[in-house]
């Protein structure tokens, strides 16, 4: 490759594949929130029988061992399930509507900002050539990554709406990170994944992606060891740590507010 300011084990990659929520945008704080406000009256409403399982939803370890990087409905229903709750479609729905209006009023208000440091990178990957993919379940994906201005940079945004419609499984099957690869044109094992959620990382490890970067956002650094044990090549707290020392900062004329490809 010509000189570049990406450091392995992006460099030698034919194309990225980035998760949005914790990864481009801190909107995983939000999303957390959300699910907290959403569980926490779904209990109180709906206490369990067992009084241990009457305990507040927890926004750091419950949101990553239930609910992060998966499509809503999963998510609602995989931690409705842990606490011995209906998971039958009524409840889910309820509990999933709910955290999506809090979610939503979040995202309207601005409140939602992207990593500098993942910018640098996907700037650094644009300038080289790298073409790049942003694939989340999140509806939401589309308009967070125009609100942080850099949709523009990726040349194929699949999220929740295209997932849906395609009838696209959701994490830890590797099916969304596969789509995304398509759409770029390249085969997976010449494409790295970048994920912070424990089922998207093990969904870059399934679907057979040449590296499988996980970030670890935690301000104690303790959720690497279970990035690596579900598949993560390689852990980094910040992605500019996969960037030279000496690499510029995006120039704010190279940044576009609209994707090339739009997700439909």
């Amino acid at each position: 490759m010509a000189e570049t300011d990406v450091l392995p084990p992006l460099r030698d990659a034919d194309a990225v594949v980035f998760d949005v929520d914790g990864v481009v945008t801190d909107s995983a704080r939000v999303h957390a929130t959300a699910w907290k406000a959403a569980f926490d009256a779904y209990l109180r409403a709906h206490p369990p029988a067992d009084p241990d399982q009457r305990r507040p939803f927890d926004a750091e370890t419950d949101y990553l061992r239930y609910v992060d990087g998966r499509p809503r409905l999963d998510g609602a229903a995989s931690f409705l399930a842990s606490r011995g709750l209906d998971t039958g479609p009524d409840a889910v729905e309820e509990v999933a509507a709910a955290k999506e209006k809090v979610f939503v009023g979040h995202l309207r208000s601005g409140d939602i900002e992207p990593y500098p440091g993942t910018v640098r990178l996907l700037h650094a990957l644009h300038r080289d050539g790298i073409p790049l993919a942003a694939a989340s379940s999140s509806r939401h994906a589309t308009e967070l990554l125009q609100r942080a201005g850099v949709a523009g940079l990726f040349a194929a945004i699949v999220d929740g709406g295209e997932s849906r419609r395609l009838g696209l499984p959701g994490k830890p099957d590797p099916a969304l990170f596969l789509h995304a690869a398509e759409r770029l044109e390249r085969p997976p094992a010449r494409t790295a994944v970048v994920e912070d959620a424990l089922a998207g990382v093990e969904a870059g490890h399934r679907g057979g992606f040449a590296t499988v970067i996980g970030v670890d956002r935690l301000d104690d650094g303790s959720h690497g060891p279970a990035l690596r044990e579900h598949g993560a090549d390689t852990v980094v707290r910040d992605l500019a740590e996969l960037l030279a020392p000496d690499a510029p900062p995006p120039h704010p004329a190279h940044t576009a507010d609209s994707p090339r490809e739009e997700a439909s």
